[in-house]
């Protein structure tokens, strides 16, 4: 034991999602704008939503947080693995490590809580629309934002709490692009199947639980909607379609990783790229694409701040002081 805690690594060296140098660059490139991509259209249905007033509503102070989530889930790993793409050794401490993890499960844990909390929103807005902005007060949008940070923040203590004290003494290369608790939890000197399965048991049950919660409200709501009137079903179906297509995108990959595990790492790696990347640059896609409020609420914004003519004038400013 004395041999173990003498010879602890101290660091990681994490492969990344390829190991050609000439992809390097064009990687670099690709996910740097598609980072940039996910900040920018995250902070504008931010800045949108607390912008204008008609979008003062609980769906809209949901989705705004669930935005600010997104922007997080991105950051965690992504600025660093671009900054990778630039090195040859791709190395991350230890304590930076368990950083990533503890991040990445408060991240995704909370935005897991967050989308059953946007789909009791949909389920109080259609099945109980009388008593809607009763049962929807801002009080009750603010607890269910908390319910799901702390939730995450339960969830994320719990898996460290797994990690955290496993001696790590021999193997320190980590298969991915961050230090995937999974991955990490294999490279440990002593035999860790039995906390790899509470690890996948604890995620598992937070990925499946919402899951399920979500099917059923969105089944009981498709059900309500069947009864009424043509106009209300379609315009519900809309809401619910940006709805579901997040909650699949999101939710695929996670139970896919965690509760089928022991696949292949390359397939993990997509995975991970897709509800780390893919997912938070599609959901102000998603919901903006298919929202008339949040598309009119856009262009009064653009209109507010680019109105014609200043665009131009900026840039003609720039190349007068440049000349000078």
């Amino acid at each position: 034991m004395n041999e173990t805690n003498h010879s602890r690594v101290t660091a990681f060296v994490l492969l990344g999602l390829s190991n050609s140098r000439e992809l390097q660059p064009i990687l670099f490139l690709i996910f740097s704008l598609l980072y940039l991509a996910i900040l920018l259209g995250n902070f504008l249905i931010i800045l949108t939503v607390t912008s204008d007033s008609r979008l003062h509503t609980p769906m809209y102070f949901l989705l705004a947080n669930l935005s600010f989530i997104d922007i997080c889930v991105a950051s965690f790993a992504t600025p660093k693995m671009i900054a990778d793409f630039l090195v040859e050794h791709k190395t991350i401490s230890f304590d930076a490590c368990l950083a990533q993890i503890f991040f990445v499960h408060l991240f995704t844990g909370s935005e897991m809580v967050l989308l059953v909390s946007m789909a009791y929103d949909r389920y109080v807005a259609i099945c109980k629309p009388l008593h809607y902005m009763t049962i929807m007060s801002r009080r009750v949008c603010i607890i269910l934002v908390l319910i799901s940070w702390f939730v995450g923040f339960i969830h994320t203590t719990s898996q460290l709490a797994f990690t955290v004290n496993l001696p790590f003494c021999g193997p320190n290369e980590v298969d991915s692009f961050f230090c995937d608790l999974p991955l990490v939890t294999k490279l440990a000197c002593i035999d860790t199947y039995v906390v790899s399965l509470l690890i996948v048991a604890d995620s598992g049950f937070l990925s499946m639980s919402s899951f399920l919660l979500l099917v059923v409200s969105y089944t009981v709501i498709l059900i309500t909607v069947r009864n009424r009137s043509s106009a209300s079903m379609a315009k519900a179906r809309s809401t619910l379609t940006a709805h579901i297509t997040v909650v699949t995108l999101f939710f695929g990959p996670c139970i896919f990783i965690y509760v089928w595990p022991f696949s292949n790492y390359s397939v993990d790696k997509v995975l991970a790229v897709f509800y780390t990347i893919f997912t938070p640059i599609l959901n102000p896609v998603i919901y903006t694409l298919r929202n008339k409020e949040v598309k009119t609420a856009m262009t009064k914004l653009k209109s507010q701040y680019l109105k014609p003519g200043q665009v131009s004038t900026v840039i003609r400013n720039v190349l007068f002081l440049e000349t000078k």
